[in-house]
């Protein structure tokens, strides 16, 4: 079972049907111009385009199961008191003294350029169930990172 916010399922129900309704047309019938075009044996064109159907089908019923696995999170059953999915974290890097947001989302939702991290991650993992004030360590490639919990949001 996924958990996820209804932005994050809307945007993946938007992209499934983008997929099936745009996509696999266009794959579909750039392989029937390729076939038009005589011996597929040698025909490099119906080649690539089988290709990009299957990968393009391989996404869309990935896309599906994820989306009936999906469970969206109702936000007004969610509190502030600890850091769980979906919450807005505010740290501070107490060896750098840097602060930083987070949005822990699923790892679907995930976008470091939205300053969303996946639960997944190890800084999420260690963040989970703590506190405003408590002070954190994770393990990161570059070593231990000690993040203070400055404020909690959703």
């Amino acid at each position: 079972m996924e958990y996820m916010s209804q932005e994050g399922y809307d945007k993946l129900v938007a992209e499934l049907r983008h997929m099936e309704s745009v996509e696999l047309p266009q794959v579909r019938e750039a392989i029937a111009e390729a076939r038009d075009k005589g011996d597929l044996s040698e025909n490099f064109e119906y080649h690539a385009a089988k290709r990009e159907q299957g990968r393009l089908l391989s996404r869309i019923r990935f896309k599906q199961r994820v989306l009936e696995n999906a469970r969206v999170i109702d936000t007004s059953r969610l509190g502030t008191d600890s850091v769980q999915l979906l919450s807005k974290v505010d740290m501070t890097n107490l060896t750098t003294n840097g602060k930083m947001r987070w949005t822990i989302a699923s790892p679907h939702e995930a976008n470091l350029r939205e300053g969303k991290i996946s639960i997944k991650s190890p800084i999420a993992q260690a963040l989970l169930n703590h506190k405003v004030g408590d002070v954190v360590e994770v393990t990161v490639p570059a070593g231990v990172m000690k993040l203070r919990i400055e404020n909690i949001q959703l």
